[in-house]
């Protein structure tokens, strides 16, 4: 399997330069050169799969002749065995064929460590094999930050700096990632918002001097590797609830459109999936592309969901790419004119292809703390408020016609105990491996909005840590 850029113009890359790449030469993001398909039969033959087993068949035509198929093996099964849930990604009934699927029994309670603790395990495989090191520059808005640090502390061969937009995640979001004492992982709380932390990486990947001089990669969803292992959990609720002989939608609460994207990949691998429900908070650029057919951009609205603080959406190119006919330069150059002015029309065409699979809804603050209520009162799930998001969007878009409709979970309900607390008056408790984080010493760094100051500050750290 090869990966082209969604810009087209970047080398074709295969699997393990893809991992280690991140970001693609041209600024682009890498997809397959094409999708594998599986048949009807193929997906009914899952369905007695562990998820161990489930997400080795689902990503192996991803990896190729990148990794031995033996050693991929174990490595999967070494990531999955350490989750704390003996279904992995289990599933609880809402309502009438309305299911959510739990996200957050890896170690950081959130559903970025089912995708980032195999691809920590992929990147020091790699890394090993071919005797290098790489620096990993990460932006995060809440949970991608905490995953990829638990995923890289404490790995000889891979430095990792993790950008964060200063007071604007929560309290234990933070404290997961500055409480690692990792001599290898770097916190940085930039003056700015999510978008400028994913300005900042962008523009120094874009750097070919600095991206070169410091080996640098990606872990975030920019990150194939990333929406590769998102794909499973998509297979396993669906396989578990009757796939492939029911129809499916699913709603996720959706931010950098990452993890719905693994949902769209996996419509395209065969999954019987006809309705993907984008929930979106106050920061809702879109839902309202989906509603209006453009896509604007607006100030940040800091909400109860920080994790969705976010205007633009990286992986929506990927799906752009796809609705372009996979034409690089096109999507290189509306991608260009959006920056510029802020707005875009993609297209009225483009419009409906995406109308026809993605929906929208709006959830606001109000709404986020009436979903949370609603349905610990009417089920007894805890919902955090980016996982309420999603519910609320897929009670809203559930219509009861044959589909069956499940919600993603994304977040353990602690780590927003505030907002939980606000809406149900129960205050969710910390898992115990995690009882004593408040009480943990923090260790970040505050720096201006500025790629200058950060790539001083990485240069500067990087040589203070290779004269040690």
């Amino acid at each position: 399997m090869n990966y082209v850029s969604t810009r087209g113009s970047a080398p074709v890359l295969p699997f393990d330069e893809v991992l280690l790449a991140g970001l693609a030469r041209d600024g682009g993001l890498y997809v397959p050169e094409s999708w594998p398909r599986f048949k009807k039969a193929e997906i009914a033959e899952m369905r007695s799969l562990t998820y161990g087993e489930l997400a080795h068949r689902v990503m192996a035509p991803f990896v190729g002749d990148a990794i031995p198929d033996d050693d991929l093996g174990e490595l999967i099964a070494e990531t999955y065995d350490g989750f704390t849930h003996p279904a992995t990604a289990p599933l609880k009934q809402l309502d009438t064929d309305f299911w959510v699927t739990e996200l957050f029994h890896g170690p950081t309670l959130a559903f970025k460590d089912y995708a980032l603790q195999l691809v920590g395990r992929l990147f020091e495989y790699v890394l090993r094999r071919r005797g290098q090191h790489v620096t990993i520059l990460g932006a995060t808005s809440g949970d991608t930050g905490s995953a990829a640090i638990a995923a890289c502390r404490d790995k000889s061969a891979i430095e990792i700096f993790i950008l964060h937009p200063k007071d604007r995640v929560s309290e234990v979001q933070r404290r997961q990632m500055t409480t690692v004492d990792s001599a290898n992982v770097h916190n940085i709380a930039i003056e700015g918002t999510f978008d400028d932390c994913q300005d900042l990486v962008k523009a120094l990947f874009n750097d070919s001097a600095f991206r070169d001089r410091h080996a640098l990669s990606a872990v975030n969803s920019i990150n194939w590797a990333r929406i590769m292992a998102q794909i499973v959990y998509y297979f396993r609720a669906a396989l578990a609830l009757g796939a492939p002989d029911r129809r499916f939608g699913f709603a996720v609460p959706t931010g950098n459109f990452g993890n719905v994207f693994a949902g769209y990949a996996a419509h395209r691998m065969g999954l019987p999936i006809d309705r993907l429900v984008i929930g979106s908070n106050a920061n809702d650029i879109l839902t309202r592309y989906l509603e209006t057919g453009r896509m604007s951009t607006a100030a940040v609205t800091p909400t109860y969901s920080p994790s969705m603080d976010i205007q633009i959406s990286s992986n929506f190119e990927r799906l752009l790419f796809e609705v372009w006919g996979r034409d690089g330069d096109a999507v290189g150059r509306v991608l260009h004119e959006f920056r510029k002015a802020g707005s875009v029309d993609f297209g009225q065409t483009r419009w409906h292809k995406i109308r026809a699979l993605f929906e929208g809804v709006r959830v606001d603050d109000d709404a986020t703390l009436a979903a949370i209520r609603r349905f610990h009162e009417e089920t007894g799930e805890l919902f955090d408020p980016h996982s309420a998001i999603g519910a609320e969007a897929g009670r809203q878009r559930h219509d009861l016609s044959g589909e069956v409709m499940v919600t993603l979970a994304t977040a353990h309900p602690a780590k927003f105990p505030d907002a939980v607390e606000k809406a149900t008056g129960i205050r969710p408790a910390l898992p115990p491996a995690l009882s004593d984080l408040y009480d943990r010493p923090e260790r970040c760094d505050v720096l201006a909005n500025d790629q200058a100051a950060l790539a001083g500050f990485i240069d500067a750290r990087l040589s203070e840590r290779t004269a040690a």
